[in-house]
């Protein structure tokens, strides 16, 4: 399979079924995003390597699980409205970020003021992954009128959160620190 096409040399890109639009659409910008904070959960997950704790593998697992997820999400993203999404996202996918959420928290100190995204290099990295996916929500809301559903929009929201708790776990498995905000300065 060759990687080049030249089908986008005059800047322009196609949609899942071959619908061309520019490279800027709002539309490539959302599964673009996408595809940013999947490679940077990828770094995050790289950056875990040479460390080890109990649940590590369990972690990795559900990273992996996510990263594969996120792909479809771009995919539907990238899939005209007017043509069947090749697989669609279930509330359960939510549910399924939901409970991690609420089983990391309770390994974790409450939270009683904001914290400042760092700590050990794959918690900042998940902070970051973070930040990414929220983009990617923005720019879902942009173009959710041209969307089937909007689950990929609570999927996104929802993986947000996912990724802080997620970067929070990495701290504490891995006795990295938590900065808090301060107040004044």
């Amino acid at each position: 399979m060759r990687i080049y096409t030249r089908s986008g040399d005059k800047g322009t890109t196609s949609l899942v079924y071959g619908k061309r639009v520019a490279k800027n659409d709002l539309r490539v910008e959302a599964y673009g995003t996408c595809d940013e904070a999947n490679s940077m959960i990828g770094l995050a997950l790289s950056l875990l390597n040479d460390v080890t704790w109990d649940e590590k593998e369990h972690f990795l697992e559900k990273m992996y699980r996510i990263q594969t997820i996120l792909f479809h999400v771009g995919a539907e993203l990238s899939t005209p409205n007017d043509r069947e999404v090749a697989w669609k996202l279930k509330e359960e996918h939510i549910t399924e970020l939901e409970e991690q959420i609420d089983e990391w928290s309770q390994h974790l100190p409450p939270l009683t003021q904001f914290i400042l995204p760092s700590g050990h290099r794959a918690s900042s990295a998940l902070h970051l992954a973070r930040t990414v996916v929220r983009r990617a929500e923005r720019m879902a809301v942009a173009v959710q009128d041209e969307l089937q559903d909007t689950m990929a929009i609570s999927y996104l929201n929802r993986l947000s959160d996912y990724l802080f708790v997620a970067a929070r776990y990495v701290n504490h498995q891995l006795k990295g620190q938590e900065i808090p905000l301060k107040v004044d300065l």
